[in-house]
């Protein structure tokens, strides 16, 4: 059976990603690859073995285009509040609190944020199946 170890995104700075990573999830970098051209840095934290791939192409200054095919990265918090307190104190300007119901019942409670290149990422309260 297949496990999922990773997602990749595209980055411009390096430390800029990684300090938002860090200090928004606890990412920490697990390696770091340099290659001619491009280097590989990949994030996680002690909750799950699932990693954020950073890749910096080398002399890239131009910031890259999502297109109409990226949807999001998702991670789910015990306190959907106090994170979102926490991301707005941080300066990371979260989108509000939304609540996604189901038949009558609350099957999420969520917000978005945007990391320094752009890419989305929601921010779930553990409930139902997002654990």
């Amino acid at each position: 059976m297949a496990k999922v170890i990773h997602a990749m995104i595209r980055v411009l700075d390096e430390d800029r990603s990684r300090d938002f990573y860090g200090r928004a999830f606890g990412l920490e970098a697990a390696d770091r690859y340099e290659f001619e051209g491009f280097t590989l840095v990949y994030l996680r934290n002690r909750e799950a073995d699932f990693e954020v791939e950073l890749t910096i192409n080398h002399g890239r200054t131009e910031p890259y285009v999502h297109g109409d095919g990226y949807g999001h990265i998702a991670v789910a918090v015990d306190d959907l509040d106090a994170e979102h307190g926490r991301f707005t104190r941080l300066g990371f300007t979260p989108n509000p609190i939304k609540e996604f119901m189901r038949d009558g019942a609350l099957m999420a409670r969520f917000f978005f944020v945007q990391d320094p290149d752009g890419y989305k990422v929601e921010v779930l309260q553990r409930h139902g199946r997002y654990r």
